[in-house]
């Protein structure tokens, strides 16, 4: 995918996507909620959450032993590790919604770390990064190039979905048999002796880095 991202390690992050067959707007989206905040656009290379997240990413060292290297500070192979995450999660759970949970707070049906946009209502880790996924110019066709958001059991994005339809001059009565258009899973690299889809996703414990919200 050529996507052009005008955001902080926008090039590792694009190559990263690119390899994982991601979209890079999601993957940057994902960053910006990890080390950026509400209305950031892009991610920062630091350490947070009291010192157990690593990189631009996140990536938990009380889980990943990647985090504990010097790799896991090089924004390139952190944005590596984070892209085989989700991509993982996505060939496991068939969905966005799902993937993005299970990337942070280990479960794909978890809420995960909440963020306060300022609009008097928080909202879950997921949607929080969709909301910074629509700001980087994303939109539900675009996700689906990388796995569909489960209409059946998201209202929110069913709307979404039946006004791409719509733009796209069809009807949205085949968007409950819409395919995942998901890429053929490819088993990844060991992580201390688990698949990388087995093992406890980034912010496994679902805090994140709480300082910024992520």
């Amino acid at each position: 995918m050529d996507t052009y991202l005008t955001v902080a390690y926008g090039s590792q992050i694009t190559a990263a996507a690119t390899r994982h067959h991601l979209d890079p707007r999601l993957l940057a989206a994902v960053a910006a909620q990890e080390t950026g905040g509400p209305g950031a656009d892009s991610g920062r290379n630091i350490v947070g959450d009291a010192g157990h997240g690593h990189g631009i990413f996140q990536i938990d060292d009380r889980w990943h032993a990647f985090a504990g290297s010097p790799a896991a500070m090089d924004p390139a192979r952190n944005a590596d590790y984070a892209a085989g995450m989700l991509e993982s999660n996505l060939n496991r759970y068939g969905d966005l919604r799902s993937a993005l949970s299970a990337y942070n707070a280990g479960s794909p049906n978890a809420t995960g770390t909440r963020t306060d946009w300022g609009d008097g209502a928080p909202v879950g880790y997921a949607d929080s990064v969709f909301r910074h996924y629509a700001r980087l110019g994303g939109s539900a066709g675009s996700a689906a190039a990388s796995a569909p958001v489960d209409a059946a059991s998201d209202p929110a994005a069913l709307g979404q979905l039946r006004d791409l339809a719509s733009q796209l001059g069809g009807g949205s009565s085949g968007l409950s048999t819409m395919p995942l258009n998901l890429p053929p899973y490819r088993p990844l690299p060991q992580l201390d002796g688990r698949d990388r889809d087995l093992a406890p996703s980034a912010d496994a414990a679902g805090d994140g880095d709480d300082s910024l919200g992520a």
